[in-house]
């Protein structure tokens, strides 16, 4: 996934909450993501379509349930890149 695309996805207060929502490592469905906002389920399903393409999040389907979860690999990925830029050999 193009870095753009994460960064754009990263935009969105809803969608970096939705983040802090996950970060505790436990799945959670759709429902459970949605009752912790005052927007309709539609709006919160966009903001995770967005955040699945961009490789933040992962849906595992168990029985009739979506579940979703953070994809650290992507956050590894995002440090990796930023830490490029850091120049290691400065005292500033």
């Amino acid at each position: 996934m193009p870095l753009i695309d994460t960064f754009k996805a990263l935009s969105d207060p809803v969608r970096r909450d939705i983040l802090n929502i996950l970060k505790d490592g436990t799945k959670k469905s759709a429902g459970d993501i949605s009752s912790c906002f005052d927007l309709s389920p539609a709006t919160i399903s966009h903001h995770l379509s967005i955040l699945k393409n961009a490789d933040l999040i992962r849906q595992t389907k168990e029985k009739n349930y979506i579940y979703y979860e953070l994809n650290t690999s992507v956050f590894e990925e995002i440090l990796s890149y930023i830490s490029g830029f850091m120049d290691k050999d400065s005292n500033k």
